[in-house]
């Protein structure tokens, strides 16, 4: 019998059709609608921190649009790239050269997203990542048509890795996703482990999707490391977590550190497992007034979950690129990626979910970064309250300084 993800594999390309259009439209400009792709992982490891949610985040930017007066006609469509760069780039040609899409947004795994990437600058079309962590989207393979949303590997090796070090941590082994994500997410980490005087001590490989981590957290825990890093995310985090907690690793002068993790992480483990775990998010859905507002808007589309970070990011991703579409004109920005890219970089962001922000010429988006551990099962009062503020670290402080990432697009 056929699962899902294997009839979706046989019919990766006719998935614009196959997969149902989530139309919202505004009266507006006879250009046509701005159409919007929403690219990512909708039934796979990624699926709960992108999946269906950055959809209903997408389509939530759209209303909220319309409701600020800015009379902008919008189609949005989605697609599972499976978490291969060779079906991404593929599907994103399509939507691009046959299906009128404007703008790609999402895109979780790194090598699907530097993909994407390379396609859309290649048309001349806007890509807006949010889901694909590797810096080098705004450093060695920026565009001027890319935009770095929500979170990169330098930021969460700064703020988690720096934070770890300072606490004692000073010697780490990795466990590292065998994908340009995970390298780069060790890269980064070692880098301010090894800067503020601390030791990595080794590494392991560990396929995308993988269920058994016995045998690397045996390897990690030989080590004789503090801190036993996992550079990976989605279900291989929870995974390596829960099997840490089983073979008695944690609790014995060992300390976990999820570089990467998500609220549906710690939802998953459940506070039990996760507390104690400190984590870098840049937005938590119960942060301020904003953040709940924003929440509430979207709730109905997230069942009994709220959203992540990366889900926020297609909210205020959207909300800011249809900002700048109104601005120009709807037919203006559909002739040029790369123009439309100017306009967002030219205007200030602010939006509920991450506030008042900015884009940097290198498309890397600025937003506060904060520090958060998880809580201990009685501090938390009500679902899904399981964050609590250690520190915030300034927007213009949270990710890699500008002259520091070799784009091309930075003026000396």
């Amino acid at each position: 019998m056929l699962s899902r993800r294997g009839l979706l594999a046989g019919g990766a390309l006719a998935a614009t059709t196959a997969l149902p259009l989530l139309r919202a439209r505004a009266q507006g400009a006879g250009a046509g609608p701005i159409k919007i792709g929403v690219l990512n992982d909708q039934s796979g490891v990624y699926r709960d921190l992108s999946g269906p949610g950055s959809v209903v985040c997408v389509k939530q930017a759209v209303t909220d649009t319309k409701a600020a007066g800015r009379d902008v006609p919008v189609e949005v469509i989605f697609g599972d790239h499976q978490n291969k760069p060779d079906v991404g780039a593929a599907l994103a040609r399509q939507w691009l050269t046959r299906d009128g899409v404007d703008m790609i947004i999402d895109v979780p795994q790194s090598a699907v997203g530097l993909a994407v990437a390379s396609v859309c600058k290649e048309l001349d079309k806007v890509y807006i990542n949010s889901a694909s962590a590797t810096a080098d989207l705004t450093g060695s393979q920026c565009a001027p048509t890319t935009i770095h949303w929500t979170y990169d590997t330098w930021m969460l090796a700064h703020s988690t890795g720096a934070a770890m070090v300072k606490a004692g941590g000073e010697s780490w082994y990795f466990i590292t996703a065998d994908y340009a994500f995970g390298h780069a997410l060790e890269r980064d980490t070692a880098n301010f482990v090894t800067g503020a005087g601390g030791k990595v001590l080794g590494n392991v490989l560990a396929p995308l999707a993988n269920t058994d981590f016995s045998s690397y957290l045996i390897q990690a825990q030989a080590s004789g490391a503090k801190v036993i890093g996992l550079a990976n995310a989605g279900a291989d985090t929870v995974n390596s977590i829960k099997q840490a907690a089983e073979f008695g690793i944690t609790g014995k002068g060992t300390k976990i550190a999820g570089l990467l993790v998500f609220i549906t992480d710690v939802h998953a483990l459940g506070l039990q497992a996760a507390q104690g775990l400190v984590v870098s998010n840049t937005f938590y859905w119960d942060h301020d007034e904003r953040t709940r507002a924003f929440t509430k808007r979207v709730q109905p589309g997230f069942g009994d979950a709220k959203p992540g970070m990366s889900q926020a990011g297609c909210y205020g991703g959207t909300f800011h690129y249809l900002k700048a579409v109104a601005a120009m004109g709807v037919a203006d920005a559909k002739k040029s990626g790369a123009a439309t890219v100017a306009k967002m970089k030219s205007m200030p962001t602010d939006d509920d979910a991450f506030g008042a922000g900015s884009i940097r010429e290198d498309g890397r988006a600025l937003h506060p970064v904060y520090l958060y551990e998880v809580k201990k099962p009685p501090e938390s009062k009500y679902p899904w309250d399981y964050y609590k503020l250690l520190a915030t670290t300034p927007a213009d402080q949270g990710f890699r300084p500008l002259k520091d990432g070799g784009c091309t697009l930075v003026k000396a």
